[in-house]
């Protein structure tokens, strides 16, 4: 499960970088992080990022490790996330 979050976390600012646009990954991170959007609600939004059966089921465990967590850890990561992404390295993409 670290090895598919790394990887995530590693793919996104690529995908971002490569001109495709932020808002796809933005979007993303606030479906990973709110409750309210159920797995096949998440999986949708994800639907261009899914190429297989085997990414899906990733995307499922994914997101099934942040329903479990506390409301107010989901806060801190969407909040390291905003610092992360606001950071005077990531103005650039």
């Amino acid at each position: 499960m670290k090895l598919v979050m790394v990887l995530m976390l590693a793919a996104l600012p690529l995908y971002c970088y490569a001109g495709t646009g932020c808002q796809l990954v933005q979007e993303a991170v606030r479906n990973t992080l709110d409750s309210q959007v159920s797995v096949p609600q998440f999986l949708d939004s994800l639907r261009v990022f899914l190429t297989d059966t085997a990414t899906a089921n990733a995307m499922i465990e994914f997101k099934q490790c942040f329903l479990k967590q506390p409301k107010e850890i989901l806060e801190n990561v969407g909040l390291a996330i905003n610092m992360i992404s606001n950071s005077d390295r990531c103005q650039g993409y």
